[in-house]
């Protein structure tokens, strides 16, 4: 999750290049991004009606759809395990056997976390790290029927992703190496979560897949590849991964067996903010080797790529699989910060069969603050059409939805003030995730920790 620091940058930068107007201005076809899935059968509606104030103060939305408090941090664990803990970040479900919905979160604690997730005997990685996963067992009425500890004793857990054979990849977002901030392992790795029996993945880092600043992932069903995204907003900045495993046919653990770790090489694209035109097209991407997966000297953005170098970008975040292509969201790049030029988001598209990247999506200089809010962040593709994206920034905080038809509308909004009655704030949203039968959305709130669900008349 991006920093107050970044937030304030941004809305600093929206309000030096004036930016106006009702709805969200962006170059491109959002049809591009559901192509090849449900969604493609989308709805052309511009949302579900005005968002109603709840009356307990903890969510509104449209008239029709209602909520459920899943479970809130510092209460206690069904597992009796200690407290939910603090910063509920990342988030999947999965299917279950009789119409059961696991559900695993990210809790991206760092050492200052208000309440760490619990250490537990062969779930902890590093004993003084204070991130990690919790897993939710929920019935066909989304009623809690289990809640425990997953992964614990890791760092900065923000996002990941979910895995063909149904498990839960999750990314640390650090570097930092052990004797550093009480630290006894180093970190910066992803972790396998099995949603149904923990115990069945451990807590054992990929290394293979490199220590960098993960944000996301995402799977190659067919070939077993798996992409991976760095935010890094500040120069250096991050690179676009893959990681070939030696063993691409899956299965839980199978990640274990190592594979190669390469960085995406655009020729002649050394930072692929300097792009600016929708529906670019740059053909024979290269992908080379990372000279030393563990950055064991130097963070791997540093490393030495060869004469050609290697292509940049700031701000890396959602990475997520879509047709017979994979999708990466740049979250927002700033020339003042290093970036080749300003843009406040852009949606990639890189297609493994023809080695062909491609600019689907630009969104501003006059994208609205307002629409689709600022700071846009996690993303998910909606079984009734479109987008669900998460604003994290300064000001009220939102769900936003998105129509294949570029249509921005809000679809939840936080009511939990964090702030003052005479300076109120609000936690930004994360993790937003639909049930497997699509019946359902299932968010967090990320301060104060609380994970929703949310049903209602969904249009399909």
């Amino acid at each position: 999750m991006p920093e107050n620091v970044r937030s304030a940058t941004r809305r600093q930068m929206l309000a030096r290049t004036s930016v106006l107007g009702a709805s969200i201005a962006f170059a491109g076809s959002l049809g591009e991004l559901f192509a090849g899935t449900a969604a493609a059968q989308g709805i052309g509606h511009s949302g579900y009606g005005p968002l109603v104030p709840d009356p307990s103060g903890l969510l509104d939305l449209p008239e029709g759809f209602r909520y459920r408090v899943l479970s809130r941090e510092g209460d206690q664990l069904r597992s009796g395990e200690g407290l939910v803990p603090s910063n509920h970040d990342g988030m999947s479900a999965f299917a279950g056997r009789h119409g059961r919905v696991h559900l695993v979160r990210n809790h991206e604690n760092r050492n200052t976390a208000r309440i760490p997730v619990p250490t537990i005997e062969s779930l902890t990685y590093d004993p003084m790290g204070k991130g990690g996963c919790t897993a939710l067992t929920l019935d066909s009425r989304n009623r809690v029927l289990s809640e425990r500890v997953a992964i614990a004793g890791t760092a900065v857990n923000c996002a990941g992703g979910p895995t063909p054979w149904g498990t839960w990849l999750t990314c640390e977002e650090t570097e930092e190496k052990a004797g550093t901030n009480g630290y006894t392992k180093d970190h910066g790795f992803i972790f396998e979560v099995d949603p149904v029996d923990p115990r069945r993945t451990g807590a054992v880092p990929l290394t293979a897949m490199g220590r960098f600043q993960h944000e996301a992932i995402a799977v190659d069903p067919w070939r077993g590849i798996v992409y991976e995204t760095e935010d890094a907003f500040l120069t250096p900045f991050g690179l676009f991964y893959r990681f070939l495993p030696n063993k691409p046919e899956g299965g839980i653990g199978s990640l274990r067996a190592g594979g190669r770790l390469q960085a995406m090489r655009v020729p002649g694209v050394p930072n692929l903010s300097s792009i600016q035109e929708t529906g670019a097209t740059f053909d024979g991407i290269e992908w080379v080797d990372v000279p030393d997966p563990l950055a064991a000297q130097t963070p791997i953005r540093l490393q030495d790529f060869g004469p050609k170098g290697i292509t940049h970008a700031q701000k890396l975040e959602g990475c997520y699989w879509g047709g017979k292509s994979v999708y990466f969201v740049s979250s927002f790049a700033h020339s003042a910060e290093g970036s080749a030029a300003d843009h406040f988001g852009q949606i990639w598209r890189y297609d493994p069969s023809t080695r062909r990247l491609t600019l689907v999506i630009v969104f501003g200089p006059d994208t609205d603050v307002q629409l689709p809010g600022e700071s846009p962040d996690n993303i998910c593709l909606a079984p009734s059409g479109g987008l669900m994206v998460c604003e994290d920034g300064n000001g009220a905080q939102h769900v936003y939805g998105v129509t294949r038809k570029g249509e921005v509308y809000a679809m939840a909004r936080g009511a939990q003030n964090i702030g003052t009655p005479e300076a109120p704030e609000w936690g930004e949203f994360a993790g937003v995730t639909f049930s497997p039968d699509g019946e359902t959305m299932y968010v967090n709130c990320y301060t104060p920790g609380t994970t929703f669900a949310v049903t209602g008349r969904w249009r399909n």
